[in-house]
């Protein structure tokens, strides 16, 4: 019967009926197999005609086959001009790998390379920044505030006896005065700040006046006299008032000293670079209970430090 003709007699008909169809060539389909994988055997080779309607039971065949077949037949006719690939053991031909450009590495190794260079960079400017402070502070440390102590004038001078608040009898000083200073500052590139410890007029280490100079602004290159005002008021003196000595009409002179501290600060770039001096001034000088004058200090008469 004609369903028990093999596939190759099939085959084999067709190039002897020329009758039917016209002679047309015949092409072979190499693909991998299922016993391919095994390794036992090779690839088979099946004669496969061009289509044509006097061989209907091969249509089907066919086209299971050509579907199958559509990349072993592209890999084949490029392998045919080339001279073969090779196949790896699914029997499948080899392809190249394109490689990326470069690692991913790189970019961490240029993201860190910019940390580096912004972390140098800060520090450069910081310690050039630090370099550029210290010259400019060793270049004002030169400029120191001149003061000099100009007059006292006495307002109110009265020293007798009395007691103290607990009813302790000893002698009273009362001492009411100004004193006035001379201030310049030599810096060309800043101002000072101006200000003063307590003033204390001192009879044998016993304040018996004091005032203070109010902190003030002096330009550069500028010269000030101020002033402030001393003050005592029926000050004990205890045990320092049995040395005084009075004269037949009840005058007396009293041996004092003026003690105090003056301080200046120059802000030469803001608040980052200051000058800071102290300069401590004493002044003797000799009050007449009589007398109410201007005493004015030489500039030798005192000692400044």
């Amino acid at each position: 019967m004609l369903s028990t003709k093999s596939e190759s007699d099939i085959t084999s008909l067709a190039p002897s009926s020329p009758s039917r169809s016209p002679k047309r060539p015949v092409y072979y389909v190499q693909s991998p197999s299922r016993d391919s994988h095994d390794g036992d055997k090779s690839s088979t080779m099946q004669p496969s005609p061009m289509e044509s309607p006097s061989h209907p039971s091969s249509v089907g065949r066919h086209s299971r086959n050509s579907s199958a077949s559509r990349f072993s037949g592209i890999f084949r006719s490029s392998s045919g001009r080339k001279g073969g690939r090779k196949r790896n053991d699914k029997g499948w031909p080899e392809c190249g790998v394109i490689m990326e450009e470069g690692p991913y590495d790189e970019f961490e190794d240029k993201a860190f390379t910019r940390r580096c260079q912004a972390l140098i960079a800060l520090f450069t400017f910081v310690v050039l920044f630090t370099v550029f402070c210290l010259i400019i502070w060793g270049a004002s440390r030169p400029y120191k505030a001149e003061i000099l102590v100009k007059s006292f004038a006495v307002h109110n001078f009265y020293i007798g006896e009395g007691s103290d608040f607990s009813g302790v009898p000893t002698k009273l000083l009362t001492v009411n005065g100004t004193l006035k200073l001379s201030v310049y500052n030599p810096a060309t590139i800043f101002g000072i700040h101006v200000t003063s410890n307590p003033v204390n007029l001192v009879y044998s280490e016993i304040p018996v006046a004091t005032g203070q100079l109010k902190k003030y602004y002096q330009p550069r290159k500028s010269r000030r006299t101020v002033s402030m005002v001393l003050e005592g008021k029926k000050v004990p003196l205890y045990g320092a008032g049995s040395t005084l000595t009075f004269t037949q009409n009840g005058a007396a002179e009293i041996p004092l000293v003026l003690k105090f501290e003056v301080r200046s600060r120059g802000n030469v770039v803001g608040k980052l670079v200051r000058t800071k001096h102290r300069k401590q001034i004493s002044c003797p000088l000799v009050i007449d209970s009589t007398k109410t004058k201007l005493i004015k200090f030489k500039k030798t008469t005192c000692t400044y430090h």
